[in-house]
């Protein structure tokens, strides 16, 4: 562990009782005391405070000034409409590459004069490269070394984070505010997270980050939540987790985020197009893909993790898909997984089995989210 980074939270984590692994090149809170089934079940019924500072925090302004400017640069890389982007709203988009893979998802946010970006923290220095090397031209690009990145999430976020202050209370699903004084500290955050809860994420400097935690963790609402119940919070909000359910092998269109590509950007919009990949995504966006993303749900109580091999048949028949990512929800009360099958197969309520050390366990494609998103709209 000594060889890995650590955030501003660090020093907290370990006094909380925290247990410490590696991810993406930090020391990083898996769970707490509390452990990960109590700590995913207080998301969903409270409010918990996550640390991902270990994200990348990057402000990409046009040497002009001028946010359409920035906006048409940033839509080089991305297949989302960022011109249209509301000020002081955020949206969320993907770096696709020539084949239409998807290199990295990100958040982007439109500050007024310029676009506040976040990247996932395994991709960060290569997202960092391709702004910096794609965009140096006519854009500034400035990493915020200094900051931290705390999420409180949760059904009951909003009112403990407005006794801190109480405009946050106005702000809806993917606003974003600046310059907003919590309790005296001084961040930036927008109304989103990673959970499918309501909820915030808030970027602070480093120097004020372990403050802000603990006043947020002194609220009666609030306990601090590790990576293992982000993990089967995000996969029963059916959210993607780049490097297992995406990554360049995955078009956006086999990841069922057709969603996230506005009109504007398809066939006959506007702006059709520009960005890398265009032919392969806006083709199957047209004619559908080969495969899917989808939900499924094993039967029994034994969850199917990523790897396991899906097929047509209790025995015999095709191999049609592989599960992305599985393991046991406590809000389901059971194993829930998501996976790529083949577009014949991926109808919901078709049954498929998936291959667990040697034997064929049914499974069923079903309807993702599994636990519906409680995000204010």
């Amino acid at each position: 562990m000594s060889d890995l980074k650590q955030t501003a939270l660090h020093d907290l984590h370990v006094e909380l009782g925290a247990k410490m692994v590696p991810f993406a090149g930090y020391a990083m809170p898996v769970q707490y005391p509390l452990g990960v089934m109590k700590e995913h079940l207080h998301t969903r019924a409270a409010a918990g405070l996550f640390d991902v500072s270990h994200m990348g925090q990057v402000v990409v302004r046009a040497k002009s000034g001028s946010y359409e400017d920035v906006a048409l640069a940033m839509e080089t890389l991305v297949p989302v409409d960022v011109l249209g982007l509301g000020e002081m709203r955020q949206r969320y988009a993907m770096f696709t590459d020539a084949n239409g893979g998807i290199l990295d998802d990100l958040m982007l946010a439109n500050l007024g004069d310029h676009i506040f970006v976040v990247v996932n923290a395994g991709c960060k220095d290569d997202d960092i490269a391709l702004m910096k090397e794609a965009l140096s031209e006519t854009c500034e690009i400035e990493v915020l070394a200094d900051r931290a990145l705390l999420a409180l999430q949760g059904p009951q976020a909003a009112d403990a984070l407005a006794r801190l202050q109480p405009s946050v209370a106005d702000m809806k699903f993917m606003d974003v505010a600046q310059g907003v004084d919590i309790d005296g500290i001084t961040v930036t955050l927008s109304r989103s997270g990673y959970t499918g809860e309501d909820g915030y994420e808030i970027s602070v400097a480093n120097a004020d980050a372990e403050a802000l935690a603990r006043k947020l963790l002194a609220l009666e609402e609030v306990e601090p939540i590790g990576l293992g119940a982000r993990d089967s919070l995000r996969l029963e909000g059916g959210l993607c987790l780049y490097g297992h359910d995406i990554d360049t092998t995955t078009t956006p269109v086999e990841a069922a985020l057709n969603w996230a590509i506005q009109k504007v950007r398809r066939n006959d919009g506007a702006r059709a197009g520009g960005f890398p990949g265009a032919g392969v995504i806006l083709q199957q966006l047209a004619d559908g893909a080969p495969r899917k993303r989808v939900g499924l749900l094993p039967e029994g109580r034994a969850p199917m993790r990523e790897g396991v091999a899906i097929f047509d048949a209790a025995e015999g028949g095709n191999e049609v898909g592989t599960v992305t990512s599985g393991g046991f929800g406590p809000t389901v009360g059971g194993p829930v997984a998501m996976g790529y099958v083949t577009a014949e197969h991926a109808k919901v309520d078709t049954a498929l089995w998936g291959e667990v050390r040697g034997k064929r366990l049914p499974l069923t494609v079903t309807k993702m989210p599994f636990v519906a998103a409680n995000f204010k709209r």
